[in-house]
């Protein structure tokens, strides 16, 4: 199906194409009857889940094999919108070839993911991630029904949000996945907080362990730590293309300085038997960044270590990271 032939305008821009087509054409709509079941010998599994959030409501049908517990095909019937079937559809295909305990495993996550057109693009409008937490919820009602069990015996997860069956570890990935800076923008993906609002922040009719708001600013806090990480990592391995040795910490200049001995110093050493290891580093009252090192092997006792080599080794980690350092054997 080309894009926006559902109806005119540009709305179908924040649907994926993979979305457009499972509406169109699911793959494994229908259902399984106890005659087919009995035909090949498989048990037939029924689960319904309904979510009171949007009034939609999904039918999931398993066919499984019980010595292996092997799910063997999957249908589902879909009464909702478009999302709802393309979630459900996409659901139904993630669940076919696993056992029922790696089935469980399948998080609404997973379901929006497998929907995306490439890794970084949601495969669907904010308003409608909560179509994927349905069809999340139904794989749960299924191998509940399977195992005789009740669908709460799978929850390894955190509910923050009763209403919607939100749980933590979605709310942490769907922050960090989509960049969100609000409360409100976490409703908007998840549903989360949008009917008895008790889980946004103390204060609601009924006291929650978690809160949106505590968990919207601890993960913000973990992105930022993340964030500079990455950034303190690259430049290291770059050798401070886009940050300058001074701008590193302690810890960033000792990764950059060993990086810069590993390639390029340890090799010549060892080829006379020595080798090198970084005691310190520390910045002196006029910027210079003396690097204190001690010879070893061969290198251990060597006159050339305080002279020939010694500004051998300045003048490498000079050209590739810094020309304010100085080398200082001990």
């Amino acid at each position: 199906m080309a894009k926006n032939t559902l109806i005119g305008g540009s709305i179908w821009d924040e649907y994926s194409q993979k979305v457009q087509d499972r509406m169109n054409n699911p793959l494994h709509m229908g259902e399984i009857t106890e005659e087919e079941a009995e035909e090949k010998g498989l048990k037939l599994v029924v689960a319904d889940f309904g979510a009171e959030s949007c009034g939609d409501a999904v039918r999931l049908y398993w066919l499984v094999d019980e010595k292996t517990e092997i799910i063997k095909d999957a249908k589902f019937k879909s009464f909702g919108c478009g999302t709802a079937i393309a979630s459900s559809d996409t659901m139904a295909g993630l669940c076919i070839g696993k056992t029922v305990t790696e089935a469980v495993k399948i998080t609404n996550i997973d379901v929006e993911k497998a929907m995306r057109d490439n890794p970084d693009t949601p495969a669907v409008p904010p308003q409608k991630m909560h179509c994927s937490v349905m069809a999340y919820d139904v794989i749960k009602a299924a191998a509940a029904s399977y195992k005789g069990v009740n669908p709460e015996d799978f929850e390894n997860e955190i509910i923050v949000c009763e209403c919607a069956r939100v749980s933590l570890g979605t709310i942490k990935e769907v922050i960090k996945i989509n960049d969100l800076k609000s409360v409100e923008e976490i409703t908007q993906y998840t549903k989360a907080g949008a009917f008895c609002k008790s889980c946004i922040k103390p204060g609601g009719h009924e006291k929650r362990e978690y809160y949106l708001v505590d968990i919207l600013a601890e993960t913000r806090a973990e992105m930022e730590k993340e964030k500079l990480e990455a950034i303190a990592n690259a430049k290291t391995s770059d050798s401070g293309i886009d940050m300058s040795f001074e701008e590193l910490n302690t810890i960033g200049q000792f990764k950059a300085v060993e990086k810069i001995m590993d390639s390029e110093i340890r090799p010549m050493l060892a080829m006379d038997g020595g080798d090198l290891e970084i005691i310190d580093i520390k910045k002196d009252e006029k910027g210079i960044t003396d690097i204190y090192i001690r010879y070893l092997g061969a290198c251990s006792g060597c006159a050339s270590g305080a002279s020939g080599t010694l500004y051998a080794i300045e003048a490498v980690l000079k050209e590739n990271l810094s020309p304010n350092i100085r080398i200082m054997p001990i």
